[in-house]
């Protein structure tokens, strides 16, 4: 086996080349740094000229996705050009067709982070919901903070940030409490059974209205929706504003005022009352039907015999036998 002999000579050969090759596209690196400068700066003043347009259309989370999504964008064609003129022999279409293939990796890795972006984007333009606005989604309620490009976030009621894919959010109901300026609430009331409906219901209509918070127009209405096995259930309907705060505390102060009323005017609101018979069946008249017990309704007629007559005749039965 012959001996491979090192050559210093060749290796600084190799390194004279490299670096007259360097010193060569020293310009063309200059002048790709600037373009790059040049690029950045262009987008980021582009990206604040939309964010600053559409937060003065009052559309301030799509103008920073927009503005940040254009300022990209902007970014990465200036390094493309940059990168064609350090390397003259990479062109364009060269780097185009690069970059289809690896969008195209990168699609596959990060799925779900493009699919909440798109999703972003959707409910940015189509604006379904606003930052300040309180809805409900997957179970949380709150107010929503910020809309993000991944991932839209509230804040509850309680004081706690939930962050919401946007993708979920996009795919699945979501309920705007604050869409409108009004909101409907309604309870049901139960009264008794020989109480007068039209009374109850004038003064639970009457109490209503007085409380603050309850809007005047539409009135409050009641409507008589069940008769009960021990009350008449009348369902009483009236309209707040739609934030939460303003609904909760005066949907309290409608029950606390309705009740006072009808107590005070006598009407009555039963409970559920139920009576339990406890029986050992050790008694003498055990099974007898025709003699009246509590709970027994006594029987006419062919009635069954109780148990202990019904054994005394089998007992006599077979002694005759």
């Amino acid at each position: 086996m012959d001996d491979v002999e090192a050559n210093p000579a060749l290796i600084f050969d190799k390194i004279d080349v490299w670096l007259d090759g360097f010193f060569k596209l020293l310009p063309n690196i200059g002048v790709a740094i600037v373009v790059a400068i040049l690029f950045w700066f262009i987008g980021s003043g582009i990206g604040k000229l939309v964010s600053r347009a559409a937060r003065k259309r009052d559309r301030q989370s799509l103008g920073d996705v927009g503005g940040s999504l254009l300022r990209w964008a902007i970014v990465v064609i200036g390094f493309m050009l940059a990168v064609t003129i350090v390397a003259p022999s990479v062109t364009p279409g060269d780097l185009f067709a690069g970059l289809g293939v690896s969008s195209v990796a990168i699609g596959f890795a990060f799925k779900d982070i493009l699919q909440n972006m798109l999703a972003g984007i959707l409910i940015l333009l189509r604006q379904p919901f606003e930052v300040g606005d309180q809805i409900v989604s997957g179970g949380h309620e709150g107010t929503v903070e910020k809309i993000e490009t991944r991932a839209t976030l509230i804040k509850t009621y309680d004081g706690r940030r939930v962050v919401i894919p946007n993708s979920d959010i996009y795919t699945d109901s979501v309920v705007v409490n604050t869409a409108f300026e009004t909101r409907r609430s309604e309870y049901d009331i139960g009264i008794g059974c020989n109480d007068d409906w039209d009374k109850a219901r004038a003064i639970m209509e009457d109490a209503c209205a007085k409380v603050e918070g309850v809007i005047d127009d539409p009135a409050p209405e009641t409507i008589p929706i069940s008769l009960g096995d021990f009350a008449n259930i009348v369902r009483l309907r009236w309209w707040t504003n739609s934030d939460r705060a303003t609904q909760i505390r005066t949907f309290g102060d409608v029950l606390q005022a309705v009740y006072k009323d009808l107590d005070e005017e006598g009407i009555d609101m039963p409970y559920p009352t139920q009576v339990h018979l406890f029986h050992d069946q050790t008694e003498e008249t055990d099974g007898d039907r025709e003699r009246q017990r509590e709970g027994w309704p006594a029987g006419k007629g062919n009635n069954p015999k109780p148990l202990w007559q019904a054994r005394a005749a089998s007992a006599r039965t077979e002694g005759e036998a």
